[in-house]
């Protein structure tokens, strides 16, 4: 694949990611299958691998997770709730093995824990001298929303542990991971008393617990038959199990459900047998799962081997077998993307996936329609992977009745009817018309976001809001929104509106780095955006940057200083920098007389409550000055940041003779170097 055709694989994909993770996890609205989520992470994880240039930090495989929804307060976890890896037969398994056996020969002995993959709601439960104080949604990975009141709802989450006496004692603090369901029976007779009652009912038990935990009344939760089963200890006290086996036994004894399913086994052929029988019995679970986790048994050496990406080394998802359905194709419609990218997705006749009703799957992009000859009116395959939409594999050519019709490209921006362009040798087909009101939606959102400047209440359904009310031109036009403004628009009180005003200004603190990234550049991410401040300084430096200029930083090619120069010449850019600049939201980035950043090749992890800072606030710090911020402890870790109650991390680093340091260390090396 020439260069220019994996950039733009690689964007598309990350796009893709990026809104199906975000219509999973916070809509609890999913439009695609794990199957295909998980095929196309698959394919971009070995895009990023085989050229590492492509790699950005908005990059689903380096993203732990999905995002904070408006409506509740957030919560820092005090590990990151990782993710996992996704295997779908046994050959992957034992790929798995292989690699960590590579890394540590002590996995070539280990014992496994096999436990059910859950289709539930992750949550994370803070008990304090054994009560519960505080539950989470795992939300980013890194922070979650609070939804203590609704867990407090749930019958057979403890309120206090032990629930028995004669259990083991409780610790002083304990943060215990698990999932919020709803049972298959009670999910069925929830519905039917619901369907008698002429009320609405709900497509499958998932997105049935996940609205029922994201109520602002607990009433509404407590109405609901949630139920939650623990399955994890993200902190502890030193006297925590070192297996995962006995952290099972441990949680059972505080008075946790755990799942029945979960199984020791001696060999990793042993793990695979049971899970594969498990595949074939999956309709006996009391609960909906799609797949069995294989976790290694040695807690010590599963955090030994450290994560990738967003997913830990040291336990692997095996997926049970996708299974494949068929609908009529009735249309091909086309999305327009933030940087004018145009994509198709498939308008399906309604068909029932695994409890999902299914409308609408993409088709990936053109040339994939044109590929596997994709016709309107063509009854298609849809593949699956557990309780999630499907994707479209191709048409069913023998069932053809010779009305079907050719798709053609379309000519003309659905958004903003411009004449759409093809890049030579690019697969995506462009509008580029920089005012189209469909793209400016896109880079509202992806400006307000958690990664550029972190205007909390600004998402997609508040961009459309002002775009479609003509008050919006640009993103720099957020900064001349007053309280009044937003009074005349639909859903918006006056509390609502100053809290968006409010954060729209604090915004204008952000470093320079989110706002390079805030801006939409393509391919510039985080990273790239942090090394550019890095080198240029301010907005002003980097636009009157040379291409010989941009690439003179480390790790930037050809094409990418060319997209740079080329978004800073364009006329409506260089407007937009001006209006910036008046609107006084002009960061400068602090650079060491040296050039290097006093931080550069040093590895943190960050424990405990620190005096001053949030965790993403010292995240943003560390990285700031070029260090780099991982969410455990190995050998190659350089420091441990103590803050208070740091748990179980600080007894590793002990152990590995990791350097602890607190905050005001951590300002001596940086104002040091």
């Amino acid at each position: 694949m020439p260069p220019k055709e994996m950039t733009a694989r690689a964007a598309e994909l990350r796009r893709l990611l990026n809104f199906h993770s975000y219509r999973y996890h916070v809509l609890d609205s999913p439009v695609v299958s794990d199957a295909e989520f998980d095929r196309w992470l698959q394919e971009l994880q070995a895009l990023e691998q085989a050229h590492p240039e492509l790699r950005t930090p908005d990059s689903p495989s380096q993203r732990v997770g999905g995002g904070v929804a408006d409506g509740f307060s957030r919560v820092v976890h005090p590990a990151p709730i990782l993710s996992l890896s996704n295997a779908y037969t046994a050959e992957e398994v034992r790929a798995w093995l292989d690699r960590a056996i590579r890394l540590d020969r002590r996995a070539a002995e280990a014992e496994f824990v096999v436990e059910p993959k859950m289709d539930g709601l992750t949550v994370v439960l803070t008990y304090e001298r054994g009560v519960f104080t505080q539950g989470a949604t795992r939300g980013t990975g890194e922070t979650g929303e609070d939804v203590t009141a609704n867990l407090r709802t749930v019958r057979n989450l403890p309120l206090r542990i032990p629930a028995e006496e004669g259990g083991p004692a409780a610790p002083r603090r304990l943060v215990v991971r698990g999932e919020a369901y709803i049972p298959v029976a009670d999910f069925e007779a929830m519905n039917e008393r619901l369907r008698q009652a002429g009320e609405r009912t709900f497509l499958n038990p998932r997105n049935a617990a996940a609205g029922a935990l994201r109520q602002l009344d607990s009433a509404l939760t407590a109405a609901r038959p949630i139920r939650f089963l623990a399955y994890a200890i993200v902190e502890g006290d030193r006297s925590a199990p070192r297996t995962q086996w006995d952290v099972l036994r441990y949680l059972r004894g505080l008075g946790f459900s755990v799942a029945e399913q979960a199984r020791l086994y001696r060999s990793l052929d042993e793990a695979i047998a049971y899970a594969q029988g498990c595949a074939e019995r999956r309709t006996s679970f009391p609960f909906e799962a799609d797949g069995m986790v294989l976790k290694i048994n040695d807690l010590a050496l599963a955090e030994a081997l450290g994560v990738v990406g967003k997913d830990p080394r040291g336990a692997v998802a095996f997926k049970f077998p996708a299974q494949t359905v068929s609908t009529v194709l009735e249309d091909i419609g086309v999305n327009v993307g933030r940087t004018g990218v145009i994509t198709p997705f498939a308008v399906l006749e309604p068909v029932m996936v695994g409890g999902v009703v299914v409308r609408q799957a993409t088709l990936h992009n053109f040339d994939y329609i044109e590929e596997k000859d994709i016709r309107v009116g063509d009854r298609v395959l849809l593949k699956r992977a557990g309780e999630v939409i499907p994707y479209v594999i191709g048409p069913v050519v023998e069932a053809r009745t010779g009305r079907e019709r050719r798709f053609t490209l379309p000519k003309a921006c659905p958004s903003c009817g411009e004449r759409l362009q093809r890049s030579e040798g690019e697969v995506a087909l462009y509008c580029v018309n920089a005012a189209c009101p469909a793209q400016l939606v896109r880079h509202l959102e992806h400006f307000a976001g958690r990664s550029a400047m972190d205007i909390e209440g600004l998402g997609i359904k508040v961009a459309e809001l002002l775009v479609a009310d003509g008050r919006l031109k640009d993103v720099a036009d957020l900064y001349r929104l007053t309280v009044e403004d937003l009074l005349e628009l639909e859903g918006f009180a006056e509390r609502r509106a100053e809290n968006l005003v409010r954060a729209i200004q604090a915004s204008r603190k952000q470093p320079l780095a989110r706002l390079i990234n805030g801006l939409g550049i393509r391919g510039v991410g985080e990273t790239v955006a942090a090394d550019l401040a890095g080198a240029f300084g301010d907005l002003g430096s980097l636009a009157s940057a040379t291409e010989d200029d941009i690439q003179a930083v480390p790790g930037l090619g050809p094409e990418t200083a060319e997209g740079i120069t080329v978004w800073f010449a364009r006329r409506r850019n260089k407007k937009l920098l001006e209006k910036l600049k008046a609107a006084e939201v002009w960061p400068r980035a602090i650079r060491s007389a040296s050039g290097r950043r006093p931080l550069n090749g040093k590895t943190f992890v960050i424990s405990g409550t620190l005096p001053n800072l949030s965790r993403q606030d010292a995240k943003d710090l560390i990285e700031k000055h070029g260090g780099k911020v991982t969410g455990s402890i190995s050998p190659r870790t350089d420091y441990l940041l103590l803050g208070a109650e740091p748990g179980s991390k600080l007894d590793r680093a002990r152990a590995l003779g990791v350097k602890t340091i607190e905050a005001s260390e951590l300002e001596r090396l940086i104002h040091q170097g």
